[in-house]
């Protein structure tokens, strides 16, 4: 019996530590990219929701949904125990991370915008020079097309 409170008690700090993980997760997005308040509040509804759903699971999975003073106490150590020792590393080598990604995708992005127009410097005079014998074949082609459909009409009606 005391081994078995024991185990639980030990899943339930690694559980607090998880929570703290995944609070740190969000905490690390917010570092890296800037969003609007209403975006941070609906972050933090959705880290509660989630929280709660995985503290139920975790109660009727490891205790049978039994409540004991250990489970909260076990939970809050996890989470003091994370934030003490490895919560500072893990969004200081986070953020660095996403910085660097962000950096590679800014540099991408300013590749393909530099491409994009450079093509479009390119693009503009051709189709500014094709543009009118462009046209002037197709109005020439619907007026051709127009007057083989009127000829084909004539014929058809000469027919019948």
């Amino acid at each position: 019996m005391i081994n078995n409170q024991l185990t639980q008690f030990f899943l339930y700090v690694v559980s607090g530590m998880a929570i703290s993980i995944f609070f740190d997760i969000f905490r690390v997005l917010r570092k890296s990219i800037k969003t609007p308040n209403i975006v941070t509040y609906i972050e933090d509804t959705i880290f509660w929701i989630v929280v709660g759903f995985f503290l139920i699971w975790e109660i009727f999975t490891i205790s049978y949904g039994e409540l004991r003073g250990y489970i909260f106490i076990g939970i809050i150590l996890g989470i003091i125990l994370y934030l003490v020792t490895i919560s500072k590393y893990f969004i200081n080598v986070n953020v660095k991370i996403l910085n660097f990604f962000k950096k590679i995708i800014m540099k991408i992005k300013n590749v393909v915008v530099n491409i994009s127009s450079h093509v479009l410097k390119i693009a503009r005079p051709i189709m500014i020079l094709i543009r009118k014998p462009v046209c002037f074949l197709f109005v020439n082609f619907n007026k051709l097309s127009h007057n083989i459909h009127l000829k084909n009409r004539k014929k058809n009606k000469k027919h019948n």
